[in-house]
């Protein structure tokens, strides 16, 4: 009986290593899909509140998925750069926001973002955020204003 168990258990081996290779091999084919996604546009915005300004570029993919990068420098405060990931509801762009604060030891945050698109201009609106299970979000029932913008976008080409 322990021969059969140690037959059986040698003839598995092979089995299971063959497929963890394809979920492997599958797994790269779903990340080749996923970046494979056709951009059907790129658009970029610079903004500028006084003496701070901003750049703003994203895509938006066949899937409806917007990505792309967000660089906000501060005179007073330094630089936040990050990317942004997130989708289109109606004319909002609703994205989350990754970016780093610091040069040496950068602190890494990742807050919701709302984009009002007006015309040709995306305008950077202001709400109450919350933190909820380590993840920030918008509180809900509450309004995201576009008017106390300090940051509107307009476009620039992209390079």
């Amino acid at each position: 009986m322990n021969k059969s168990i140690l037959y059986t258990c040698l003839f598995a081996l092979p089995y299971l290593f063959g497929c963890s290779s394809n979920s492997d091999k599958n797994a790269k084919n779903d990340e080749t899909a996923i970046t494979a996604a056709a951009v059907i546009s790129e658009n970029c915005f610079v903004a500028v509140d006084e003496l701070d300004s901003a750049k703003l570029n994203y895509k938006i993919l066949s899937d409806g998925k917007v990505t792309g990068t967000l660089v906000i420098n501060y005179l007073e405060k330094g630089k936040n750069d990050g990317k942004i990931e997130g989708k289109f509801k109606g004319d909002t762009l609703f994205v989350h926001y990754t970016f780093k604060i610091g040069t040496q030891n950068p602190t890494v945050y990742k807050n919701p973002l709302a984009l009002l698109k007006q015309d040709s201009t995306m305008i950077l609106g202001v709400g109450q955020i919350e933190t909820y299970l380590g993840q920030s979000r918008f509180v809900a029932g509450k309004p995201i204003r576009f008017d106390r913008s300090r940051f509107t976008f307009t476009p620039i080409s992209c390079k």
